[in-house]
């Protein structure tokens, strides 16, 4: 027997959506699983070589963190062959759909019958946030607040291009993070948070020029990571004319402009030749999340 676990990648934040807000982008993490003597992991694809190959893989752990959640059964030993076109360590949830893999690998194995809202639930407890895997689960983009309990909600989107500009290098979150400031004063944090609200509401609308204007307010992390980027004003500069907001994605290093098809069509080329070093994604809302494919 032998079957196939796919998960969206993801985009979050969106300017300032700062750890509540994520979209599902059709790049993919795909498992191909059969039972075998022991655990083995086999990457297919040049973005996951040299990740782990036995039980130190962050989708095996995942899995076996589900199994004792959830159940008091040992997972069935698995070869796992994976592949993968979401690049590592650049803001499009790599990290995210590793850990949704693992809670769905361990779902299927040991028939747990989790409902989205467990799984939500705790992969949200594991991540510590729900802005990269709450989308790799339900797909679209979904809003959400946790504290200790997830409280969301879904919004398909459709007809709106996620322009990705990748660079070769590699921005941990960790590093990302420890920019950002302590804390906010009152009368700042006010007007960060209309920001988000805003925000938002726009995305409810479909509303993008309105939500491309938000996300040049953002308060919470873009005018302090922007510093690690050496490339974002010069960026920005080149694709605000035809895109209706750029925001860096998760935590970076990749940016992302919210534009149409023929914009992309248009000016793509003309892109690529000012920025060869940047690898250009147009990528589109992945309105499904987490697949199991018999």
């Amino acid at each position: 027997m032998s079957w196939q676990i796919k998960v969206p990648a993801t985009t979050a934040n969106l300017g300032a959506g700062f750890d509540s807000i994520g979209v599902a982008l059709n790049l993919y993490l795909i498992l191909d699983i059969k039972q075998a003597d022991q655990w083995e992991f086999v990457p297919r694809s040049a973005c996951l070589e040299g990740i782990p190959e036995d039980e130190s893989n962050l989708i095996y752990q995942i899995a076996d963190q589900t199994a004792k959640q959830f159940s008091n059964k040992l997972l069935p030993t698995c070869r796992v062959e994976m592949t993968s076109d979401i690049p590592l360590a650049r803001g499009l949830g790599s990290s995210a759909t590793a850990i949704v893999a693992g809670i769905e690998l361990a779902n299927q194995l040991l028939k747990l019958e989790l409902t989205n809202h467990d799984k939500l639930q705790f992969a949200t407890e594991i991540e510590g946030h729900p802005d990269n895997v709450a989308p790799s689960i339900l797909g679209g983009c979904v809003i959400g607040h946790f504290d200790q309990t997830l409280a969301s909600i879904r919004v398909p989107i459709d007809d709106l291009i996620f322009l990705a500009a990748v660079p070769e290098f590699e921005l941990k979150t960790s590093d990302a993070r420890s920019v950002l400031p302590a804390s906010f004063a009152y009368p700042e944090s006010v007007q960060a948070s209309s920001v988000a609200n805003v925000s938002v509401a726009a995305i409810c609308q479909q509303n993008w020029s309105l939500l491309g204007k938000m996300m040049k307010k953002d308060r919470f992390h873009q005018p302090y990571r922007k510093e690690l980027i050496p490339h974002y004003d010069a960026l920005v500069s080149l694709l605000e004319k035809d895109a209706y907001g750029i925001f860096l994605s998760g935590a970076g290093p990749t940016m992302i402009a919210l534009t149409t098809q023929a914009k992309v069509d248009e000016h793509l080329a003309d892109w690529k030749v000012k920025f060869p070093e940047l690898t250009w994604l147009p990528l589109e809302v992945e309105n499904h999340g987490v697949r199991v494919i018999q």
